[in-house]
């Protein structure tokens, strides 16, 4: 089968041909449908060969979308040909976090060496992907694959940061999206389907900005020195009530820490280096700082309901297998406006 692997560090990634995969006990054989292309992955792919943590080559992808090919020795619940989405970030399934559905937050997975596919396991950019329990499938129930994928993470992740907050995302209230990419312009429609706030979003092109506007943004700001100002004054001076990076650059997380309000909760999800410093007078008073991962089992098929519902749709551009290189081309050079998707089988 075709797979996209990083193969060497500091290489691009490139489009081989490897066996196709057999399901071992307790393990299902997806065909995959649809893989999701992340800044993620790009991270990954500029670690510095003292710092990588996974073994080459790595066949990428950690948003994922198939078909049941084969049942392992053991499964049950599951049919062959089911739709299913990939929920992402596996852990033990035994630890007090894995009981509540929390594997994202997994106490054991980096002692057990359990990783997610595409960050450390096979991944989805691959005609054929193992899933190493079936607890970690979610059926599709006829969501459309290419729509589907990317909310395994950019809208999962999105999503979890959002719930975390709601208690503070009551009308009135305004909540500031940093970067309006993947994971910001879905951001963007969750706040619009679960809150009634105030939403604006940053970025650093016109033509990012107008995606945040179509999908719902009330204002939009240039993302630039001058943010955090133009913030306060859309805010008569408050400020925001959740500041949500999805870049978190260090220009990015000094901008959220300057538009926070008082008693606000400041949200770092983008992986971009970026630190904000915490302590008496440094912040609002009562500024919560966090930096969740991912999101649970069940707030992914919470996410799903929601795409049933029509409250969430993904602006997607779509690239055959041959053409994945390009994509994260594409994606790093900042021009792909939405997701891309991967069609292995397309």
């Amino acid at each position: 089968m075709e797979a996209v692997q990083y193969r060497e560090i500091g290489a691009a990634p490139e489009v081989v041909t490897v066996p196709d995969p057999e399901p071992g006990p307790g393990q299902v054989l997806l065909k995959v449908s649809a893989a999701g292309v992340c800044h993620s992955d790009i991270a990954v792919m500029s670690w510095p060969a003292d710092q990588f943590p996974y073994p080459l080559p790595l066949t990428l992808g950690h948003e994922g979308v198939g078909t049941v090919a084969a049942l392992g020795d053991g499964v049950e619940g599951l049919t062959t040909g089911e739709s299913v989405a990939v929920y992402g970030p596996w852990g033990c399934g035994t630890c007090v976090k894995c009981a509540e559905g929390k594997e994202n937050y997994c106490l054991r997975a980096q002692e057990l060496g359990i990783n997610p596919p595409g960050l450390g396991s096979p991944g989805a950019m691959a005609e054929y992907m193992i899933v190493d329990d079936p607890r970690h499938l979610v059926p599709l129930r006829g969501l459309d694959p290419v729509q589907a994928v990317p909310l395994t993470d950019a809208g999962l992740t999105p999503y979890h940061a959002i719930k975390r907050s709601l208690p503070k995302l009551v009308p009135g209230a305004t909540a500031v999206v940093i970067g309006t990419g993947g994971l910001g312009h879905v951001a963007i429609q969750l706040l619009r389907a679960l809150t009634a706030v105030r939403v604006v979003a940053l970025d650093v092109t016109e033509e990012k900005l107008a995606l945040a506007r179509t999908v719902g943004a009330h204002e939009t700001v240039l993302s630039d020195a001058r943010a955090a100002d133009r913030i306060r004054e859309l805010t008569g001076g408050v400020g925001a009530q959740v500041v949500l990076d999805f870049v978190g650059a260090p220009p990015t997380v000094a901008t959220a820490g300057a538009a926070a309000a008082i008693d606000s909760d400041v949200t770092i999800v983008g992986i971009g280096g970026g630190t904000l410093p915490v302590g008496f007078g440094v912040l609002p008073f009562s500024t919560t700082v966090t930096a969740p991962y991912w999101g649970s089992r069940s707030e992914l098929a919470e996410v799903l309901e929601l795409a049933h519902a029509g409250a969430v749709e993904v602006h997607v551009e779509t690239y055959g297998i041959d053409e994945a290189p390009l994509a994260y081309e594409r994606l790093h050079a900042g021009k792909i406006n939405g997701r891309a998707v991967i069609l292995p089988n397309g």
